[in-house]
């Protein structure tokens, strides 16, 4: 596995779990066990995808007493949001110019036209 920390990040991602685990830290801090009660899953396979999302740096765990409260890093999802923003700008571009071309085709006279 990559080690860059886009990669990281998309491969965290990746699964849907983890995408629910970080909906749910977007609204605040909270313990392990309240991120598990939704899923149908062992307290342990929660903690493997907090692993996958910690190492990816998405998430902190502090400790606090017995309470290890999880907190959402939202970092490295703006290091994928700019990446993607240059394919954003590619697509934008491109259905310019497709844009353009139908609007020349569509006024240009109908002999003009090749069957």
């Amino acid at each position: 596995m990559s080690s860059d920390p886009l990669s990281l990040t998309l491969s965290a991602l990746a699964d849907p779990t983890r995408r629910a685990i970080l909906a749910r830290l977007s609204l605040g801090e909270t313990s392990v066990t309240e991120l598990a009660e939704p899923f149908a899953m062992s307290l342990p396979a929660v903690s493997k995808h907090l692993k996958v999302l910690e190492r990816a740096g998405l998430i902190t765990r502090g400790r606090e007493a017995q309470w290890r409260p999880c907190r959402l890093d939202p970092g490295p999802l703006r290091e994928v949001s700019e990446w993607l923003e240059h394919y954003s700008r590619f697509w934008d571009q491109s259905l310019g110019r497709l844009e353009k071309v139908l609007r020349e085709i569509q006024a240009a006279p109908a002999e003009d036209i090749e069957p």
